[in-house]
């Protein structure tokens, strides 16, 4: 963004200063990544899609009394977020079982969850996001039990709220991962984004996939198609209206 400070460029978002201490500029891209970012592909309409899904979800939740990062969408593809210092830990909410937990475990894929798994993941790619554990979580002080206790409580409201807005669009929420800040008075805040990179959806019908695993598995030219039916069935005409779409 021409004129605008760059205080991050990460594997899909760009985030740069604003004239307000508090705010951010986020500019989600087109890029596409897999595996640590080793494969990384650009496709058209991605970051159109996700600012705009990411966007949709948090107005949801903060409607529901979950303290976000968004401020607006400014225009697609650009958001003004508040400002956070992110911590370090990526909470997996599963609620099926799919994916590098059938890998990891003897439990049979497609098995659901109930109650959902809350899987913390230290981010970091130099170590591969290993799994934590609350006793590690707190030996490298990346957050206190208090924090910790918190953080698993407001995962598992997102995904009551979370779960219902999706099954209403027909779609199953199987898993997702979310990310959490402190803003400058110290408090928790729900961060970075949610969308069709960040979580594993399928079809309520069909169990097709509508998200990244299809990048994942190599089917490149049905992501942007899986995409775009998210934003068709989430989006609605009184929300096109409101940001001009």
């Amino acid at each position: 963004m021409k004129g605008k400070e760059l205080l991050y460029s990460g594997k899909a978002k760009t985030v740069y200063k604003t004239d307000k201490d508090n705010e951010v500029i986020i500019k989600f891209r087109d890029d596409i990544t897999a595996g640590d970012g080793e494969r990384k592909e650009s496709m058209a309409k991605k970051g159109y899609f996700n600012s705009i899904i990411s966007s949709k979800i948090f107005e949801k939740l903060e409607n529901k009394g979950i303290n976000t990062q968004f401020v607006e969408l400014v225009e697609p593809n650009i958001v003004k977020a508040k400002k956070l210092e992110m911590i370090p830990i990526e909470f997996i909410v599963r609620n099926i079982a799919t994916g590098s937990l059938v890998r990891k475990f003897p439990i049979e894929d497609g098995t659901p969850l109930n109650p959902p798994i809350i899987q913390t993941d230290y981010k970091n790619d130099e170590y591969h996001d290993p799994m934590l554990n609350d006793s590690i979580t707190k030996a490298l002080k990346i957050a206190t039990q208090e924090e910790l206790d918190k953080l698993y409580e407001l995962s598992l409201k997102i995904n009551d709220i979370l779960s219902e807005f999706f099954k209403n669009a027909g779609i199953i929420l199987v898993d997702y991962k979310i990310e959490f800040g402190k803003d400058k008075e110290g408090r928790l805040v729900l961060g970075d984004e949610i969308s069709p990179d960040s979580c594993r959806l399928w079809d309520k019908e069909t169990l097709e996939m509508l998200d990244k695993e299809l990048f994942r598995k190599g089917k490149d030219e049905k992501v942007m198609n899986a995409y775009e039916e998210v934003f068709n069935r989430l989006i609605t005409t009184d929300d096109k209206n409101k940001w001009n779409l």
